[in-house]
């Protein structure tokens, strides 16, 4: 007969320091990351350790491994033997990427809409109404971080383990651009509405009329960022 042997650290190991370190690491990354999707780190900009580590309240070290990580996001590139700077927003890059989301979206909605269930989709309606509280105050960051939990959760809900994660790794290499679409109060109140109508699909399980909603959802975005990047670089968007 076997004995379970309770499981026991090795001396010197910390489990609390662990879990410390981990939820630090995590927090340097959402804030650094917050910086540049809300535009207060500029495309291009190099990221002075220093100077981020004081901002940021931390030290170098988890400093560092939040600008790797960022990298892998797009959010960041790393230059050789120059460190590392802001990654610019690529016109070309982003048409690519929109229009491949607004594929991946459209078939997520497909099927959210055979396999979400009741309790998904009052989860979807609470985030919905959360986000609508800070469109009403004016709270473009709080509004965004539920925007993108309604997209995510949609994602969840389609049953595809492959489909999410494909979603997730191209959607963040377009978050600050999706961010800068709202940055239009027009543009921001035209959202909104989209979202509702997206809900009342979804709520209806109207799997056909959903799909064509998140493609044009992500359609209009892009003509935004295509006119907003244009209009940084002094340019006319086509």
């Amino acid at each position: 007969m076997s004995i379970a042997i309770p499981y026991a650290p090795a001396a010197g190991f910390n489990v609390t320091s662990l879990t410390e370190r981990r939820l630090l690491h995590e927090t340097v990354i959402d804030q650094l990351r917050d910086l540049i999707v809300q535009g207060e780190l500029a495309p291009e900009t190099k990221l002075n350790e220093r100077v981020l580590a004081e901002r940021l309240g931390t030290s170098r070290t988890p400093l560092r491994e939040a600008i790797k990580f960022l990298a892998s996001e797009g959010l960041v590139e790393l230059l050789p033997h120059r460190g590392a700077v802001v990654a610019p927003l690529k016109p070309e890059k982003m048409k690519e990427v929109f229009v491949v989301l607004g594929a991946l979206e459209a078939l997520a909605g497909d099927l959210a809409c055979r396999n979400a269930t009741d309790a998904d989709i009052a989860e979807i309606r609470a985030l919905h109404y959360h986000m609508l509280a800070h469109h009403a105050r004016g709270e473009l960051a709080q509004y965004f971080r539920y925007n993108q939990q309604i997209h995510i959760k949609l994602m969840e809900c389609a049953g595809n383990a492959t489909l999410a994660q494909v979603y997730r790794g191209l959607n963040a290499h377009v978050k600050r651009a999706r961010y800068l679409a709202n940055l239009s109060r027009e543009r921001w109140d035209k959202a909104v509405k989209e979202h509702a109508d997206i809900l009342d699909a979804l709520v209806r399980r109207d799997g056909a009329r959903l799909q064509v909603l998140l493609r044009d959802h992500l359609a209009n975005k892009l003509v935004l960022v295509m006119e907003a990047l244009a209009a940084q670089r002094g340019e006319v968007a086509r």
